[in-house]
Protein backbone atom coordinates (compact mmCIF):
# COMPACT_ATOMS: atom_id res chain seq x y z
CA UNK A 1 0.00 0.00 0.00
CA UNK A 2 2.96 2.31 1.11
CA UNK A 3 4.68 2.08 -2.70
CA UNK A 4 1.53 2.21 -5.00
CA UNK A 5 1.05 5.87 -2.59
CA UNK A 6 4.59 6.54 -3.25
CA UNK A 7 4.30 5.68 -6.89
CA UNK A 8 1.16 7.83 -6.91
CA UNK A 9 2.97 10.63 -5.44
CA UNK A 10 5.79 10.44 -8.06
CA UNK A 11 3.40 10.45 -10.88
CA UNK A 12 1.48 13.40 -9.43
CA UNK A 13 4.96 14.79 -9.39
CA UNK A 14 6.39 14.62 -12.98
CA UNK A 15 2.66 15.06 -14.12
CA UNK A 16 2.74 18.63 -13.00
CA UNK A 17 6.27 19.53 -14.07
CA UNK A 18 5.05 18.59 -17.92
CA UNK A 19 2.06 20.53 -16.98
CA UNK A 20 3.84 23.82 -15.90
CA UNK A 21 6.42 22.84 -18.68
CA UNK A 22 3.23 23.14 -21.47
CA UNK A 23 1.46 26.80 -20.05
CA UNK A 24 1.94 29.76 -22.55
CA UNK A 25 3.73 32.34 -21.41
CA UNK A 26 1.69 35.43 -21.37
CA UNK A 27 2.45 38.30 -24.32
CA UNK A 28 3.54 40.57 -21.38
CA UNK A 29 5.86 37.63 -19.62
CA UNK A 30 8.97 39.62 -18.35
CA UNK A 31 11.39 36.77 -19.40
CA UNK A 32 9.94 35.91 -22.84
CA UNK A 33 10.71 39.44 -24.10
CA UNK A 34 14.53 39.56 -22.09
CA UNK A 35 13.68 41.97 -19.52
CA UNK A 36 15.57 40.94 -16.21
CA UNK A 37 13.42 40.31 -13.44
CA UNK A 38 16.17 42.49 -11.53
CA UNK A 39 15.56 45.16 -13.48
CA UNK A 40 13.45 47.99 -11.18
CA UNK A 41 11.19 48.93 -14.09
CA UNK A 42 10.57 44.84 -14.79
CA UNK A 43 7.34 43.16 -13.89
CA UNK A 44 5.35 46.15 -13.34
CA UNK A 45 1.36 46.43 -13.57
CA UNK A 46 -0.31 48.63 -15.60
CA UNK A 47 -3.86 49.69 -16.00
CA UNK A 48 -5.47 50.97 -18.60
CA UNK A 49 -8.72 53.25 -18.31
CA UNK A 50 -10.85 53.49 -21.08
CA UNK A 51 -13.97 55.80 -21.65
CA UNK A 52 -14.56 53.77 -24.86
CA UNK A 53 -13.56 50.46 -26.72
CA UNK A 54 -14.96 50.77 -29.66
CA UNK A 55 -14.11 50.04 -33.26
CA UNK A 56 -11.13 49.31 -34.97
CA UNK A 57 -9.17 52.25 -33.71
CA UNK A 58 -9.27 51.24 -30.25
CA UNK A 59 -8.54 47.64 -31.20
CA UNK A 60 -4.92 49.03 -32.75
CA UNK A 61 -4.50 51.63 -30.23
CA UNK A 62 -4.71 48.83 -27.23
CA UNK A 63 -2.30 46.52 -29.12
CA UNK A 64 0.12 49.27 -29.27
CA UNK A 65 0.05 49.67 -25.33
CA UNK A 66 0.02 46.16 -25.01
CA UNK A 67 2.97 45.96 -27.47
CA UNK A 68 5.59 48.07 -25.74
CA UNK A 69 4.52 47.36 -22.23
CA UNK A 70 5.70 43.79 -23.08
CA UNK A 71 8.77 44.93 -24.67
CA UNK A 72 9.38 46.46 -21.13
CA UNK A 73 8.62 43.37 -19.51
CA UNK A 74 4.91 44.43 -17.92
CA UNK A 75 1.30 43.51 -17.52
CA UNK A 76 -1.32 45.18 -19.07
CA UNK A 77 -4.68 45.19 -17.55
CA UNK A 78 -7.33 47.11 -19.59
CA UNK A 79 -10.60 48.86 -17.68
CA UNK A 80 -13.19 49.38 -20.20
CA UNK A 81 -16.14 52.12 -18.98
CA UNK A 82 -18.80 51.66 -21.98
CA UNK A 83 -19.11 55.42 -22.59
CA UNK A 84 -20.01 55.69 -18.55
CA UNK A 85 -17.92 58.73 -16.73
CA UNK A 86 -19.34 57.51 -13.64
CA UNK A 87 -18.34 53.82 -14.34
CA UNK A 88 -14.75 55.44 -15.78
CA UNK A 89 -14.29 56.90 -12.21
CA UNK A 90 -15.08 53.95 -10.73
CA UNK A 91 -12.48 51.74 -12.44
CA UNK A 92 -9.46 54.73 -11.65
CA UNK A 93 -10.49 54.29 -8.14
CA UNK A 94 -9.95 50.36 -8.53
CA UNK A 95 -6.65 50.60 -10.08
CA UNK A 96 -5.45 52.86 -7.53
CA UNK A 97 -7.13 50.72 -4.66
CA UNK A 98 -5.18 47.48 -6.19
CA UNK A 99 -2.22 49.14 -6.50
CA UNK A 100 -0.95 49.12 -9.95
CA UNK A 101 2.33 50.66 -10.36
CA UNK A 102 1.42 52.66 -13.42
CA UNK A 103 -1.75 53.97 -14.53
CA UNK A 104 -2.60 54.77 -18.49
CA UNK A 105 -5.93 57.08 -19.23
CA UNK A 106 -7.59 57.26 -22.19
CA UNK A 107 -10.71 59.94 -23.03
CA UNK A 108 -12.84 61.14 -20.34
CA UNK A 109 -12.94 64.46 -18.55
CA UNK A 110 -11.46 66.15 -16.18
CA UNK A 111 -15.15 66.82 -14.01
CA UNK A 112 -15.06 62.20 -13.98
CA UNK A 113 -11.68 62.38 -13.42
CA UNK A 114 -9.37 65.37 -11.64
CA UNK A 115 -10.13 64.08 -8.22
CA UNK A 116 -8.66 60.31 -9.31
CA UNK A 117 -6.19 61.82 -10.83
CA UNK A 118 -4.70 63.31 -7.88
CA UNK A 119 -5.57 60.65 -5.86
CA UNK A 120 -2.96 58.45 -7.66
CA UNK A 121 -0.28 60.79 -7.94
CA UNK A 122 -0.88 61.32 -3.90
CA UNK A 123 -0.16 57.59 -3.73
CA UNK A 124 3.07 58.06 -5.87
CA UNK A 125 1.50 56.12 -8.87
CA UNK A 126 2.51 57.82 -11.78
CA UNK A 127 0.11 58.74 -14.79
CA UNK A 128 -0.65 59.57 -18.48
CA UNK A 129 -3.65 60.26 -19.87
CA UNK A 130 -4.32 60.25 -23.93
CA UNK A 131 -6.68 62.83 -25.07
CA UNK A 132 -8.30 64.06 -21.91
CA UNK A 133 -8.52 67.49 -20.53
CA UNK A 134 -6.77 66.83 -17.40
CA UNK A 135 -4.65 69.44 -15.90
CA UNK A 136 -2.14 67.91 -12.81
CA UNK A 137 0.97 68.35 -11.70
CA UNK A 138 3.66 65.47 -12.51
CA UNK A 139 1.13 64.13 -14.97
CA UNK A 140 1.41 63.86 -18.49
CA UNK A 141 -1.06 64.23 -20.92
CA UNK A 142 -0.65 62.99 -24.71
CA UNK A 143 -2.95 64.71 -27.44
CA UNK A 144 -3.02 63.95 -31.80
CA UNK A 145 -2.73 67.79 -32.80
CA UNK A 146 -5.94 67.70 -33.27
CA UNK A 147 -6.54 71.29 -34.69
CA UNK A 148 -3.90 70.64 -37.16
CA UNK A 149 -5.75 67.23 -38.21
CA UNK A 150 -8.57 69.06 -38.59
CA UNK A 151 -6.67 71.86 -40.65
CA UNK A 152 -5.39 68.98 -42.99
CA UNK A 153 -8.70 67.40 -43.33
CA UNK A 154 -11.14 70.93 -44.16
CA UNK A 155 -8.12 72.53 -46.40
CA UNK A 156 -8.07 69.11 -48.42
CA UNK A 157 -11.86 69.66 -49.10
CA UNK A 158 -11.96 73.43 -49.27
CA UNK A 159 -9.58 72.22 -52.56
CA UNK A 160 -11.87 69.72 -53.78
CA UNK A 161 -15.19 71.45 -53.87
CA UNK A 162 -13.33 74.70 -55.23
CA UNK A 163 -13.49 77.04 -52.32
CA UNK A 164 -17.70 76.94 -52.67
CA UNK A 165 -20.45 75.19 -51.19
CA UNK A 166 -22.82 73.00 -48.79
CA UNK A 167 -21.18 70.95 -46.83
CA UNK A 168 -22.27 68.66 -43.69
CA UNK A 169 -20.56 68.02 -40.62
CA UNK A 170 -19.95 65.08 -38.33
CA UNK A 171 -19.05 66.18 -34.51
CA UNK A 172 -19.87 65.74 -30.87
CA UNK A 173 -19.31 68.06 -27.94
CA UNK A 174 -18.01 66.57 -24.76
CA UNK A 175 -14.55 65.44 -25.69
CA UNK A 176 -11.21 67.00 -25.73
CA UNK A 177 -9.99 66.47 -29.16
CA UNK A 178 -13.43 67.34 -30.67
CA UNK A 179 -13.63 70.84 -28.90
CA UNK A 180 -10.15 71.31 -30.94
CA UNK A 181 -11.00 69.66 -33.70
CA UNK A 182 -14.43 72.62 -33.42
CA UNK A 183 -11.54 75.52 -33.25
CA UNK A 184 -10.12 74.69 -35.94
CA UNK A 185 -13.91 74.00 -38.28
CA UNK A 186 -14.89 77.80 -37.02
CA UNK A 187 -11.93 79.31 -38.31
CA UNK A 188 -12.05 77.21 -41.56
CA UNK A 189 -15.78 78.68 -42.08
CA UNK A 190 -14.92 82.34 -41.38
CA UNK A 191 -11.74 81.44 -43.82
CA UNK A 192 -14.72 80.11 -46.63
CA UNK A 193 -17.42 82.39 -46.60
CA UNK A 194 -19.09 80.48 -49.62
CA UNK A 195 -18.84 77.12 -47.98
CA UNK A 196 -21.80 76.70 -46.25
CA UNK A 197 -22.85 73.99 -43.18
CA UNK A 198 -26.16 72.89 -44.30
CA UNK A 199 -26.85 70.77 -41.69
CA UNK A 200 -24.35 69.10 -38.32
CA UNK A 201 -24.89 66.19 -36.67
CA UNK A 202 -23.05 63.30 -34.16
CA UNK A 203 -23.76 61.68 -31.04
CA UNK A 204 -21.05 58.77 -29.53
CA UNK A 205 -23.02 55.61 -28.85
CA UNK A 206 -22.40 52.06 -28.61
CA UNK A 207 -22.86 51.75 -32.65
CA UNK A 208 -21.81 54.98 -33.38
CA UNK A 209 -21.25 54.06 -37.06
CA UNK A 210 -24.36 52.63 -37.49
CA UNK A 211 -26.12 55.05 -35.72
CA UNK A 212 -24.49 58.08 -38.23
CA UNK A 213 -25.28 56.19 -40.99
CA UNK A 214 -29.13 56.28 -40.03
CA UNK A 215 -28.55 60.44 -39.37
CA UNK A 216 -26.99 60.63 -42.66
CA UNK A 217 -29.73 58.63 -45.08
CA UNK A 218 -32.31 61.03 -43.30
CA UNK A 219 -29.91 63.89 -44.20
CA UNK A 220 -29.45 62.67 -47.60
CA UNK A 221 -33.36 62.21 -48.68
CA UNK A 222 -33.88 65.93 -47.26
CA UNK A 223 -31.24 66.79 -50.15
CA UNK A 224 -31.88 64.92 -52.60
CA UNK A 225 -30.25 66.17 -55.64
CA UNK A 226 -26.80 66.08 -56.77
CA UNK A 227 -24.89 69.53 -56.09
CA UNK A 228 -26.86 69.57 -52.68
CA UNK A 229 -24.53 68.88 -50.77
CA UNK A 230 -20.80 69.01 -51.91
CA UNK A 231 -18.74 66.71 -48.89
CA UNK A 232 -19.10 65.65 -45.09
CA UNK A 233 -16.60 66.65 -42.87
CA UNK A 234 -16.65 63.37 -40.06
CA UNK A 235 -14.31 64.54 -36.97
CA UNK A 236 -13.93 61.01 -35.88
CA UNK A 237 -13.70 57.78 -38.10
CA UNK A 238 -16.62 56.10 -36.66
CA UNK A 239 -18.77 58.94 -38.45
CA UNK A 240 -16.76 58.66 -41.17
CA UNK A 241 -17.69 55.11 -41.67
CA UNK A 242 -21.09 55.83 -41.17
CA UNK A 243 -21.61 58.79 -43.52
CA UNK A 244 -19.82 56.72 -46.35
CA UNK A 245 -21.73 53.35 -45.90
CA UNK A 246 -24.92 55.77 -45.99
CA UNK A 247 -23.76 58.06 -48.95
CA UNK A 248 -22.73 54.49 -50.84
CA UNK A 249 -25.95 52.90 -50.41
CA UNK A 250 -27.80 55.80 -51.90
CA UNK A 251 -25.98 56.46 -54.93
CA UNK A 252 -24.57 59.99 -53.83
CA UNK A 253 -20.94 59.21 -54.32
CA UNK A 254 -20.59 62.62 -55.51
CA UNK A 255 -20.54 63.75 -52.33
CA UNK A 256 -16.87 63.08 -50.72
CA UNK A 257 -16.04 61.92 -47.35
CA UNK A 258 -12.62 63.93 -45.01
CA UNK A 259 -12.37 62.23 -42.20
CA UNK A 260 -9.45 62.07 -38.97
CA UNK A 261 -8.22 59.47 -37.23
CA UNK A 262 -7.31 55.89 -39.24
CA UNK A 263 -7.58 52.32 -38.68
CA UNK A 264 -7.24 49.40 -40.84
CA UNK A 265 -10.79 49.24 -41.52
CA UNK A 266 -10.85 52.74 -42.08
CA UNK A 267 -7.89 52.45 -44.82
CA UNK A 268 -9.60 49.62 -46.41
CA UNK A 269 -13.22 51.61 -47.20
CA UNK A 270 -10.34 54.85 -48.22
CA UNK A 271 -8.54 52.30 -50.55
CA UNK A 272 -11.78 51.17 -52.27
CA UNK A 273 -12.24 53.60 -55.37
CA UNK A 274 -16.19 52.48 -54.80
CA UNK A 275 -16.03 54.60 -51.00
CA UNK A 276 -16.98 58.50 -51.05
CA UNK A 277 -14.27 58.12 -47.92
CA UNK A 278 -11.21 59.59 -49.94
CA UNK A 279 -8.63 61.06 -47.18
CA UNK A 280 -8.26 61.27 -43.39
CA UNK A 281 -5.57 63.10 -41.22
CA UNK A 282 -4.51 60.79 -38.38
CA UNK A 283 -1.64 59.43 -35.94
CA UNK A 284 -1.11 55.48 -36.21
CA UNK A 285 -3.73 54.49 -33.30
CA UNK A 286 -0.32 52.06 -32.22
CA UNK A 287 1.63 54.35 -32.01
CA UNK A 288 -0.40 56.27 -29.71
CA UNK A 289 -0.49 53.54 -27.36
CA UNK A 290 3.59 52.80 -27.68
CA UNK A 291 4.26 56.33 -26.79
CA UNK A 292 1.88 57.05 -23.79
CA UNK A 293 3.66 54.19 -22.67
CA UNK A 294 6.99 55.45 -23.11
CA UNK A 295 5.97 58.34 -21.29
CA UNK A 296 4.85 56.39 -18.21
CA UNK A 297 7.42 54.54 -17.93
CA UNK A 298 9.73 57.57 -18.05
CA UNK A 299 7.83 58.28 -15.04
CA UNK A 300 7.97 55.34 -13.48
CA UNK A 301 11.70 55.41 -13.94
CA UNK A 302 11.53 58.85 -11.98
CA UNK A 303 11.84 61.14 -14.44
CA UNK A 304 10.01 64.98 -14.99
CA UNK A 305 8.52 64.63 -18.63
CA UNK A 306 7.00 67.34 -20.15
CA UNK A 307 3.17 67.63 -18.71
CA UNK A 308 1.73 68.22 -22.38
CA UNK A 309 3.13 65.74 -25.68
CA UNK A 310 1.24 66.79 -28.72
CA UNK A 311 1.86 63.67 -31.49
CA UNK A 312 2.86 64.43 -35.05
CA UNK A 313 -0.34 63.44 -37.10
CA UNK A 314 -0.11 62.95 -40.90
CA UNK A 315 -2.53 63.27 -44.02
CA UNK A 316 -3.64 60.07 -46.13
CA UNK A 317 -5.23 60.51 -49.61
CA UNK A 318 -6.51 57.54 -52.00
CA UNK A 319 -4.24 58.95 -54.66
CA UNK A 320 -1.32 58.16 -52.36
CA UNK A 321 -2.14 54.20 -51.89
CA UNK A 322 -1.27 50.92 -54.29
CA UNK A 323 -3.74 49.33 -56.34
CA UNK A 324 -3.66 46.14 -53.42
CA UNK A 325 -4.78 46.16 -50.05
CA UNK A 326 -2.63 47.56 -47.54
CA UNK A 327 -2.73 47.52 -44.18
CA UNK A 328 -1.70 50.44 -41.53
CA UNK A 329 1.33 48.34 -40.66
CA UNK A 330 2.65 49.08 -44.29
CA UNK A 331 1.15 52.44 -44.62
CA UNK A 332 4.48 53.97 -43.65
CA UNK A 333 6.15 52.74 -47.23
CA UNK A 334 3.20 55.08 -48.90
CA UNK A 335 3.04 58.24 -46.81
CA UNK A 336 5.75 59.99 -45.15
CA UNK A 337 5.65 60.77 -41.12
CA UNK A 338 3.35 57.24 -40.79
CA UNK A 339 4.09 55.30 -38.01
CA UNK A 340 7.42 53.93 -36.05
CA UNK A 341 7.52 56.81 -34.48
CA UNK A 342 10.18 57.60 -31.86
CA UNK A 343 8.49 60.33 -29.49
CA UNK A 344 8.65 59.11 -25.62
CA UNK A 345 12.12 57.14 -26.32
CA UNK A 346 14.88 57.78 -24.08
CA UNK A 347 18.82 55.43 -24.16
CA UNK A 348 17.76 53.69 -20.83
CA UNK A 349 14.16 52.50 -22.50
CA UNK A 350 15.77 51.29 -25.60
CA UNK A 351 17.75 49.31 -23.59
CA UNK A 352 15.32 48.07 -21.35
CA UNK A 353 13.68 46.46 -24.44
CA UNK A 354 17.18 44.86 -25.99
CA UNK A 355 17.30 43.16 -21.96
CA UNK A 356 19.83 45.68 -19.71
Amino acid sequence: MRKRISLLFISLIVLTGLLSACQPKGETDAAANNVSKDNPLANKRIALIMQLNLGTFSAQYIAGVKEQAAKFGGHVTVFTSDGDLAKMSSNLDAAINQKFDGILIDHGTSEALQSGVKKAVDHKIPVVVFDADIAEKNVTVLEQGDQKMAEMSLDQLANDIGGKGNIVKIWVAGFAPMERRQVAYQDFLQKHPDIKEIAAFGAATENTALDTQSQMEAILKQYPHKGDIKAVWAAWDEFAKGAARAIKQAGRTEIKVYGIDLSDEDLQLIQDKTSPWVASAAVDPKDIGRIQVRYLYQRLHGDQPSEKVVLNPVFVKRDQLPEKSVTTDQLSQYVDGWGASEQGYTDYLKELENGM
